[in-house]
């Protein structure tokens, strides 16, 4: 896995929850456990966007304009979003 650059941070994680994660992953440290279990989730997350979006374009490419749009509209909305 190649990691660019990284946040250090302390969470609180169930112990359960990260011995299944390992177990899932293979992982042998508990960070690479974590960080395959984001990267799963982002992938998926980002997959069901794609699908969100299958058959709302032509059969054409989108231009550059139209994907920069919801580009824009993506980063709107996640502005819009309340921080925790």
């Amino acid at each position: 896995m190649v990691y660019h650059g990284s946040m250090k941070t302390t969470i609180d994680i169930p112990e359960d929850e990260l011995r299944d994660a390992m177990r899932f992953t293979r992982a042998t440290t508990k960070r690479e456990a974590v960080v395959k279990v984001l990267a799963e989730f982002n992938r998926r997350r980002r997959m069901a966007e794609l699908v969100k979006h299958s058959g709302t374009f032509s059969d054409r490419f989108p231009t550059n304009d139209e994907i920069e749009a919801v580009d824009a509209e993506r980063d709107r909305r996640l502005r819009a979003r309340p921080r925790r």
